[in-house]
């Protein structure tokens, strides 16, 4: 990095203020709701209350670290070693699948152990498919404008993750992922009749897959109407939404919730937000959802301001990022409120995952050193020497 000139270095803000403030106002109350909707099940399982929140806190810290180095690395050598890590994430795809080597939980195999430690292979590959796209979309950007080959390449590659997801089953996951492509697709610039059959096709496929499987059939069902079978295959559903009954405007008080007394199952995890409105009721759920409204806002904002100055990578990173947060708690949410049928998805920032937040910290903190970057050269620095 070099100097075109002389600023005044010590007018230059080196960060999104804004963006710094939100991450951490989410990290916080994400870690006070994690304690407040385990203590119970961690007590009853680990004999000691706060078991899940010293196991959050521990990413919380691992996840900063993270990107504390992350923010150091300039987004140029993502650039370069985006296709190895589109390869290692397949590699893993593939491993965790293997017996002995993936652990299985709750009937899924997505996990990669390390001691008591485990990676959610998903979760990297949520990462590693924006960074992967971005540099695919900056090399091939004419192709993929005007020829159907530069649109398909991509598609190929989403074919084989998605496949994979599904072998463990993540249907979540793969979701998220495909749908995070396609709209960075759509931003590069697709021609919409190709988007539009593509998105039908992609519709269709998920339809089919969605009523193929016994059990994603039964959430779809039930979804629609939960009551009907309250005490089985709708129960998580209906005691999520009691919890968000028992709220009201201001809630029953931070740490009063009842439905998390084993009522609630996954209250700490897929069902958090409906805790956290029982406990801080619509008021606090509408703050929570103004946060993430903000941070994916910010997220785009970026983007479109290194588009605006030519840095191409690192809006399409910026882009990907902001819509994979965007579409994680909007079917988070919807999953709680029962917009949408039951998925094992987490609330960004904020559910119990050691996985799912430190790769959530990787990307902001890419998000950072995007704005960073942007910033420099806004005040005259060569970035790219």
């Amino acid at each position: 990095m070099s100097k075109t000139n002389n600023p005044d270095v010590t007018s230059i803000v080196l960060y999104d203020r804004w963006l710094l403030v939100v991450i951490a106002i989410l990290l916080a109350f994400g870690l006070l709701m994690v304690a407040s909707t385990s203590i119970v099940i961690s007590e009853h399982q680990y004999g000691q209350s706060f078991h899940f929140f010293f196991h959050q806190l521990f990413y919380l810290i691992l996840g900063i670290a993270a990107g504390i180095i992350v923010v150091q690395i300039k987004t140029s050598y993502w650039q370069q070693i985006s296709l190895a890590l589109l390869i290692l994430s397949i590699g893993l795809l593939f491993l965790v699948l293997l017996p002995g080597i993936g652990r299985q939980v709750n009937g899924s195999m997505r996990w990669l152990g390390f001691g008591p430690f485990g990676l959610q292979v998903s979760e990297f590959v949520k990462l590693t498919m924006i960074v992967y796209l971005a540099g695919y979309l900056v090399r091939q950007e004419k192709q993929v404008q005007n020829q159907i080959r530069g649109f398909l390449k991509p598609l190929m590659v989403l074919v084989v993750i998605t496949f994979l997801l599904l072998r463990e089953p993540d249907f979540g996951a793969a979701t998220v992922i495909l749908v995070t492509s396609l709209g960075m697709l759509f931003l590069a610039g697709v021609r919409i009749w190709q988007f539009i059959v593509l998105l039908t096709g992609v519709a269709v496929i998920l339809g089919i897959l969605a009523v193929s499987s016994p059990y994603r059939l039964a959430r779809l069902t039930t979804f629609l109407n939960p009551w009907a079978n309250q005490f089985d295959s709708g129960y998580q559903l209906t005691q999520s939404l009691i919890a968000f009954g028992r709220g009201g405007w201001f809630g029953v008080g931070l740490g009063e919730s009842i439905q998390k007394l084993f009522y609630l199952p996954e209250a700490h995890t897929d069902f958090l937000f409906a805790v956290l409105t029982e406990e801080l009721g619509l008021i606090g759920g509408l703050f929570m959802i103004l946060l993430f409204s903000l941070l994916v806002w910010r997220a785009l904002y970026i983007g479109y301001r290194c588009f605006s100055i030519g840095q191409r990578f690192s809006a399409y990173l910026a882009y990907g990022i902001g819509l994979n947060i965007a579409l994680q708690v909007m079917i988070n949410i919807g999953v709680n409120t029962g917009v949408l049928p039951t998925k094992g998805l987490t609330l960004p920032l904020m559910s119990y995952g050691g996985s799912s937040l430190l790769m959530i910290c990787i990307m902001l903190a890419l998000l950072l050193c995007i704005d960073h970057e942007y910033r420099l050269v806004q005040f005259g620095f060569r970035i790219y020497d």
